[in-house]
């Protein structure tokens, strides 16, 4: 085999693929739901993740996963994925997002995943955190992370033909957003504070019908690129810039080659032409229903499946036999 076909580009839809994986994930973390187990339901959906996806032909890498491998023992950062067949991909992982929600049984927990063309995947390196703005395509080019917050909401509710006492921004309930949650809202605009879901929360941005109208705030580098994988594929834009959170942090990320002043657009984060995205909610939320059981032996999900290039949008919803699953998966779900 030469290096041309190694490196051929995906020709088939891996998001049909990716959704037995983001299926997998949330079917085996859902029975832990409501259990308060933070660490087991998180290590169930990675281990029904990676079981899954040792079974998609494809050479996957992953960019963004659990962490480095010491501290990582399943789907850390640059673990080959994949039965090792082309293609040659990136692959961003997060196969619980929203543990604690899990653990409490809140909403908007998911299992998400996504996939591009190899080295087209941003790597975060030292920087855990960015700040973020999303939004549909309606409004996409009126998103500016330097702009003060009171002028972009207001630009959202023209644009929206709405007053702006309509407006819903989506913003992560922590002390460092106080400042521009109190101008959102000296501004006439509201706010959905959440406890966690940082990808959950820029879907609920950039789908049609939504609540929300806009996300902001300082979130995971890696669920930014997460994000905008899932924000290529739907439409609409997502910003980010790196936000070191010490002198530390910031010295590592200069010294790295990071421009910390510099705006990244979802291209930027994902810059490949062929992207999917697939997640499957565990708990029930705005975007997608959770894992139900209607039956003793039966189990239900809905999964939000897209590919950049065709632009299509699938909602699946599943019915599993979960004695079967558990037959040919090694005791899970």
């Amino acid at each position: 085999m030469n290096a041309s076909e190694s490196h051929q580009p995906p020709d088939r839809n891996l998001a049909l693929e990716l959704v037995r994986v983001t299926e997998a994930a949330a079917l085996a973390a859902a029975p832990l739901v409501g259990m308060g187990e933070k660490e087991g339901a998180d290590q169930a959906a990675v281990d029904g993740m990676r079981h899954m996806l040792h079974s998609v032909r494809m050479d996957g890498v992953v960019v963004i996963g659990e962490g480095e491998k010491d501290e990582a023992p399943m789907l850390y950062n640059g673990e080959h994925i994949g039965d090792g067949s082309p293609p040659d991909v990136d692959i961003a992982v997060d196969p619980l997002e929203g543990t604690a929600l899990a653990a409490n049984g809140m909403p908007s927990a998911l299992a998400v995943i996504a996939l591009s063309g190899r080295g087209t995947m941003f790597d975060p390196g030292p920087c855990v955190y960015m700040e973020k703005m999303a939004g549909s395509p309606e409004i996409a080019d009126l998103l500016d992370l330097d702009r003060p917050l009171a002028e972009t909401v207001k630009l959202v509710a023209e644009r929206k033909s709405c007053a702006i006492s309509d407006v819903m921004v989506v913003v992560l309930d922590r002390p460092r957003h106080e400042d521009g949650i109190a101008a959102i809202r000296a501004a006439g605009a509201r706010v959905r504070l959440i406890p966690h879901g940082d990808v959950s929360a820029a879907l609920l941005a950039v789908t049609e019908r939504s609540p929300v109208d806009l996300l902001w705030g300082i979130g995971g580098t890696p669920e930014g690129v997460i994000s905008a994988a899932a924000v290529k594929c739907l439409g609409g834009q997502l910003l980010g810039r790196l936000w070191p959170r010490d002198d530390a942090e910031r010295e590592a990320a200069v010294a790295a080659g990071y421009d910390l002043h510099r705006v990244l657009t979802r291209d930027d984060l994902v810059a490949g032409e062929d992207v999917f995205f697939s997640a499957t909610g565990v708990t029930d939320g705005d975007v997608l229903l959770g894992v139900r059981y209607p039956s003793a032996g039966g189990a239900t999900t809905e999964s939000l499946v897209t590919r950049s290039r065709s632009g299509t949008i699938r909602r699946i919803l599943a019915t599993h036999d979960r004695a079967k699953l558990r037959a040919f998966g090694g005791g899970r779900y």
